[in-house]
């Protein structure tokens, strides 16, 4: 602060963040990632509710117009938990799903580290995935989640919660 001037506004030089040289991953390289997990989900959580008679009984409810929302949230809960066991594996050792393993890239936190397994799963994964279980309220929330792609870091607001960002696997 200038002594002769108390009311001037704070000044300090901004220099961005250090990256470690490790590039950003393109959004479209991120879309494919997450398409291939969402396959993966879908091939393994389809025949489960077939099996389990999730289908059968959201026709019912269908024809007595009740929504079913209990059974829609046990379903999701169901799937998450698949997701975390199909995913455990790659994120723990190497900070990548399957989808991000083929397409070559990775989640680091904001200083190049592999975040711990505890922050992907608990503040990555639970909140992205978790929140779109919930009737109506979770599509909204998902909707701005990846929306929030497009901004100059490329960070989601999972991103944001988990403090992570996802980089060009070297």
């Amino acid at each position: 602060m200038d002594p002769q001037n108390p009311y001037q506004s704070p000044q300090s030089s901004l220099t961005a963040p250090d990256t470690g040289n490790q590039e950003l991953a393109d959004r479209g390289v991120r879309l494919v990632a997450a398409i291939i997990d969402g396959v993966i989900m879908l091939v393994l959580m389809l025949p489960l509710m077939f099996i389990g008679g999730y289908f059968n009984a959201v026709m019912e409810a269908s024809q007595t117009g009740q929504q079913p929302y209990g059974l829609q949230i046990l379903w999701g809960i169901g799937g998450l938990l698949l997701f975390f066991a199909v995913q455990y594996l790659p994120l723990s050792q190497t900070g990548q799903t399957w989808g991000k393993k083929v397409m070559k890239i990775k989640i680091v936190d904001l200083d190049g580290q592999k975040p711990s397994i505890g922050t992907l799963l608990g503040k990555r994964y639970l909140f992205s995935q978790g929140v779109g279980i919930i009737p109506c309220l979770g599509a909204v929330v998902a909707l701005v989640d990846v929306l929030m792609i497009f901004r100059e870091d490329r960070r989601c607001l999972h991103d944001q919660i988990a403090g992570t960002r996802v980089v060009i696997a070297r």
